[in-house]
């Protein structure tokens, strides 16, 4: 399955080589032109030929990760692993979970003292990033660095499956579900100048999107990603941002983008013309590579198209399969409409 070949793949954010090439692999056989750019994004198009307005389809590589920061030397932390976060991570959700270091997939674990050694005051409140270390059954420093440096990466060692009879789970579904989505999206041909961004650093500050928009000009954008899900027990209807099931959801507004309310309405207008369930993403913080493509040059229109994602930036995730396919289904029909001058700005 595509989505679990690109979940499990290694791409934190600076790091996006490995989920790079496998997406390189899959999508050279259905476009016309790829490239690389200095930043590290994918740029692939259908050609140059085509009429009307060029349309840029983004979904970032990379992931939120780790980066080790330190080999610990002397007593008993020699050779433990110090580490900051890429990305945006709960410190809460680190505890005892499986990793991979570096390109060699070295496998560790993410430790922390235990609750029968920790003062009650210790108890009282979470465990901070710095308390933290990552354990890859070194004997000592020496041995440590011998397969490990300051500088190298890791990633959730978390292997994809199903959930149910139409779920998943998995990491890095921020955003390799919107890769996937971009993927199937060039199986089919437009009479439309397509130009997919497979970008990088988002999770860092949106900087590989914000390059490729700059490069291709396109007179719409559509951002492809896993958004924000909390819909479970305890979860407020005003405060859920996404409803897992409920069809793929629209931007009205985040932390770095007012929704082109001309765009936006287009959008609502498709999937009604079509009978694709969708939703508005009510999310107050975050944004997606949309929030730096808008702002490029003297401005571009489009909006995004997202895909529920529980437990986001977390080592697991869940999402829907049929939202993955009424996005896309979504995606396809917008393309279809703009093809056919469905839509003027």
């Amino acid at each position: 399955m595509l989505l679990k070949q690109l979940s499990e793949a290694m791409g934190p954010s600076g790091f996006e080589d490995e989920i790079r090439n496998v997406i390189r692999d899959e999508v050279t056989p259905l476009v016309a032109d790829i490239r690389t750019d200095v930043l590290g994004n994918l740029i692939v198009s259908n050609g140059s030929e085509h009429r009307g307005p060029r349309v840029m389809l983004d979904a970032h590589m990379d992931e939120v990760g780790l980066m080790i920061v330190q080999v610990c030397e002397g007593g008993r932390e020699s050779g433990l692993l110090k580490f900051r976060a890429l990305g945006g991570i709960d410190p809460r959700v680190l505890v005892s979970k499986p990793v991979f270091v570096g390109n060699n997939r070295i496998p560790g674990v993410i430790g922390a003292k235990p609750i029968h050694l920790q003062e009650r005051s210790e108890r009282r409140k979470p465990l901070a990033m710095d308390q933290l270390y990552i354990d890859i059954g070194a004997k000592d420093a020496k041995d440590a660095k011998a397969v490990v440096k300051p500088g190298d990466v890791a990633i959730f060692a978390t292997q994809f499956g199903t959930l149910g009879e139409r779920a998943v789970k998995g990491k890095s579904f921020d955003d390799r579900i919107g890769c996937a989505l971009l993927i199937e999206a060039l199986r089919e041909s437009y009479d439309l100048p397509v130009v997919g961004a497979f970008t990088v650093q988002e999770e860092i500050g949106l900087r590989g999107a914000q390059a490729a928009a700059y490069a291709i000009e396109p007179d719409i954008a559509i951002a492809l990603e896993g958004t924000v899900c909390f819909d479970v027990v305890g979860a407020k209807s005003h405060g859920q941002g996404t409803i897992m099931g409920a069809g793929p959801a629209l931007t009205v507004q985040d932390a770095q983008t007012v929704a082109d309310r001309r765009f936006l309405d287009f959008m609502v207008s498709v999937a009604e013309k079509h009978g694709i369930p969708y939703q508005l993403r009510r999310v107050k913080g975050g944004s997606n590579d949309y929030g730096a493509i808008h702002k490029v040059r003297s401005g571009i229109i489009g909006g995004a198209i997202s895909v529920p994602v529980r437990y986001i930036h977390a080592p697991t995730q869940v999402a829907s399969l049929d939202d993955f396919d009424n996005s896309l289904s979504l995606l396809k029909a917008v393309l279809r409409e703009l093809e056919q001058g469905g839509y003027t700005a």
